[in-house]
């Protein structure tokens, strides 16, 4: 397999991927190196916690022009550590990574500040813990079909229909979710 840029690309879970956890995820690459793999899972709400909840746990004051940003589970690593993926005309100066195709991660109380005054980026999601992979291990999950490889349109990865992200990515890549197979095959 070709050396692979997965950066500010999508990864679309397959039926049949073996982890619960994944099930029909919608994953955005924030990070893609020798090194291993970081991203941010875009169609999973977090339960039971809104974002007007975190602030209050953050003891942030909301003011009456405060922006509401919906909060989701990011992945099973570090879930007690929240991002901000956001468009890309916030910064936070050096606490914001660039990402690939328009995107910006944050991940400083800042951006929740921000936010909470009706500032901040246009268009953004909170993502409570995040998806990872050690060096080599995505790829392989890729060649085992675990994982389809999109774009990443804003207005999907921001869309408030979570529930649809999954459906959309794959036909956002010209395939039917019916016609996908679980099984992996080589010709």
């Amino acid at each position: 397999m070709a050396e692979l840029d997965l950066d500010g690309k999508l990864l679309v879970a397959m039926p049949g991927m073996g982890d619960p956890r994944f099930e029909k995820s919608v994953i955005l690459i924030c990070a893609h190196s020798a090194d291993g793999a970081m991203g941010l899972i875009v169609n999973r709400p977090a339960r039971d916690l809104t974002f007007g909840n975190l602030l209050d746990q953050l003891s942030i004051p909301r003011a009456p022009a405060g922006r509401d940003i919906r909060v989701h589970s990011g992945g099973p690593v570090e879930r007690g550590r929240g991002f901000v993926l956001h468009s890309p005309d916030y910064t936070g100066g050096p606490a914001t990574m660039r990402i690939a195709h328009g995107y910006g991660m944050t991940a400083t109380l800042d951006i929740l500040e921000a936010l909470a005054r009706g500032e901040g980026p246009a268009r953004a999601l909170l993502a409570l813990g995040y998806s990872g992979w050690g060096p080599g291990q995505l790829e392989a999950e890729i060649r085992a079909n675990g994982w389809l490889i999109a774009d990443a349109p804003a207005d999907l990865v921001f869309s408030p229909d979570d529930a649809g992200k999954w459906v959309g990515a794959l036909r956002g890549m010209g395939i039917d979710p019916l016609m996908l197979s679980a099984a992996a095959g080589r010709a």
